[in-house]
């Protein structure tokens, strides 16, 4: 099996996952046989800051991925990754290797469209249109920053209810 993971840097496993896989520098492929990892790759995103759809999931998908995990996506993303065979996965944060152990332990599994692409109605913008918007992608990313951060505090207080 391989697994895509969006990336801010090339340091494979050590790689903070970044908050949306369209626009991330980086995604590190990590090839498993059953859980063990047998090898590790990043590749440049050839899209980084400037996508159409589609793009990013037909690159993912000539990489060989059967997985996609990152911290958001649009709804329209979930579907192109579906259509190319590809489980789309979101919720993903902290390293590359803490977001594959919770994946492969089943606590980060299913797909949701991120709060942007919710609040757009999962509107089709015109090619490129929230890409070359600078303000709005850094909108959208510390949306899913806040999101990941209420995700993480609750784990957190729950753990710590647990160990009382």
């Amino acid at each position: 099996m391989r697994i895509a993971i969006s990336a801010d840097d090339e340091r494979g496993l050590e790689s903070v996952v970044s908050p949306h896989f369209g626009r991330c520098p980086y995604f590190a492929l990590v090839g498993l046989e059953g859980s063990q990892v047998k090898a590790v790759t990043t590749v440049s995103n050839p899209f980084y800051g400037n996508h159409q759809l589609g793009q990013v999931p037909a690159f993912i998908h000539r990489q060989g991925a059967e997985v996609m995990l990152t911290g958001g996506m649009s709804g329209r993303a979930v579907a192109f990754f579906r259509q190319h065979g590809i489980e789309p996965v979101t919720g993903a944060y902290g390293t590359v290797r803490n977001a594959l152990e919770q994946y492969l332990g089943g606590r980060l599994q299913g797909a949701a469209p991120c709060a942007e692409s919710v609040t757009h109605g999962h509107r089709i913008p015109a090619p490129g249109e929230h890409e070359k918007d600078e303000l709005g992608r850094l909108h959208e990313e510390a949306e899913i920053l806040r999101q990941q951060l209420k995700e993480v505090t609750e784990r957190l207080r729950r753990l710590e209810e647990r160990e009382r």
